[in-house]
């Protein structure tokens, strides 16, 4: 795909040590959207920070919201795979390696997916550059200056992702955090964000009222039939695993494939108990 070379975006002026240029795969039109929302978190996220990621991410880019994240494995991965399960590829990938140079490599294919949805993926380095560690913490600068709102998912006491939200509140941009177990490591950072002011986000809810957003039906895939017929047995009742296992004749590892498809649909989701519910 081409590769464009970009003025620095307006909003970017705003903030200290702005990007002298960007390079842009995609479609840069999503720089001009009024909305723009920062999701980052962990690299090393529980199943709960990747389960809401996921799920806030998807719910903010059906309500014309433009996701963005810098492509890093855990929260990143799953809000970029969330706003493309919206329908639209409202997504933004903020890179910390050469515009042409997708990393880490397992992220390549969400890469090259975000591109085929329509879009967009930009870096400060050009066509090329040599990488360094560096890197990945300058661009948050851009993350967190691009984005009229900062959330994060999971965060331990010292991490890049409390690096954005910081740079967020120096640029008086608007912070959320989702609340954590007091134990989990990944949870620290964020809990403590909260104490500190940051917007509690219990529901993505919260943060289209701030923005004065009203969130559209949401877009439903559809299912297949043994899909139809697991979403009949959470409806009926309160089920985990092993009972729904029990009421339908279908193999363990089968059932759990469908049950994570259910949950990136955004059909079902599961509690920390492990016990499927169906998305109101």
């Amino acid at each position: 795909m081409e590769i464009l070379t970009l003025k620095t975006p307006e909003i970017l002026k705003q903030t200290s040590a702005p990007a002298e240029r960007l390079y842009a795969i995609g479609n840069i039109k999503l720089l001009k959207e009024k909305n723009l929302i920062a999701i980052v978190g962990s690299r090393r996220a529980s199943e709960y920070g990747l389960r809401n990621a996921h799920r806030i991410s998807k719910s903010l880019a059906e309500a014309g919201c433009v996701i963005v994240s810098g492509l890093a494995l855990g929260v990143d991965a799953a809000s970029h795979r969330g706003a493309l399960a919206a329908g639209e590829g409202r997504t933004i990938a903020v890179l910390g390696s050469a515009i042409n140079n997708f990393q880490p490599r397992t992220n390549e294919a969400l890469a090259r997916k975000i591109l085929e949805n329509d879009g967009l993926i930009i870096s400060e380095y050009e066509e090329g550059s040599p990488t360094y560690a560096p890197n990945f913490v300058f661009r948050n600068r851009i993350i967190a200056g691009l984005s009229k709102a900062t959330i994060v998912i999971e965060a331990a006491e010292k991490s890049g992702a409390l690096i954005t939200a910081n740079l967020a509140v120096e640029y008086n941009r608007l912070v959320y955090a989702l609340p954590g177990d007091v134990d989990r490591l990944n949870s620290k950072g964020t809990n403590r964000l909260i104490s500190s002011g940051a917007v509690c986000l219990s529901d993505p809810s919260i943060i289209l009222e701030d923005l004065g957003l009203e969130k559209e039906k949401q877009i439903r895939l559809p299912l297949n039939d043994q899909e139809k017929e697991i979403v009949v047995e959470i409806s009926n009742q309160e089920m985990n695993f092993d009972k729904i296992v029990n009421q339908v004749k279908i193999s363990p590892s089968k059932l759990l494939a469908i049950l994570l498809s259910l949950e990136l649909k955004g059909v079902i989701r599961k509690d920390e108990e492990g016990r499927y519910y169906l998305n109101k």
